[in-house]
């Protein structure tokens, strides 16, 4: 029996064991590419999106785990109408080879959603499982702190 779930705001049915990681189903079953395979052990934060609001790592959620809508960088914003978060990055100019960021991007909205104006230790906290190989930490939290207009 095919599974349901909701993928930014479209229900979808997909024919595959229940067993097969979110990540999987988002890449190969639905083409949202905008998530990444890094690890594949939850360990570098590439593959995060959000389910009801939560920033999980897409490659160890199976299928038949999804417990609620699913938000992936693709559900956040368009390219003519970004979020504050997404024009903060670009404005801070956060991404350099850019492979991570759509994981960072993920839980530092996680983060705002659920504290709007999170201090450095909080962000820091929030942002630590997500790896970023270009360094730009520092460019992440000047950006989250401008989304939550806390300008550093």
């Amino acid at each position: 029996m095919p599974a349901k779930l909701t993928v930014n705001g479209t229900a979808h049915e997909v024919d595959l064991p229940e067993e097969v990681p979110l990540l999987w189903v988002l890449r190969d079953a639905l083409n949202l590419t905008g998530t990444k395979y890094g690890c594949g052990v939850a360990a570098c934060g590439a593959c995060t999106v959000q389910i009801d609001g939560e920033a999980v790592r897409s490659c160890q959620v199976a299928l038949g785990d999804v417990w609620g809508d699913v938000t992936t960088i693709e559900g956040l914003g368009t390219p003519d109408n970004l979020t504050k978060l997404q024009q903060a990055w670009i404005d801070h100019q956060v991404a350099q080879c850019g492979y991570c960021q759509s994981g960072q991007v993920m839980q530092a909205a996680a983060l705002l959603a659920e504290t709007p104006q999170p201090d450095d230790a909080a962000i820091d906290a929030a942002m630590a499982g997500n790896l970023c190989r270009c360094g730009t930490y520092p460019r992440i939290r000047a950006a989250i702190r401008a989304a939550a207009g806390m300008e550093s």
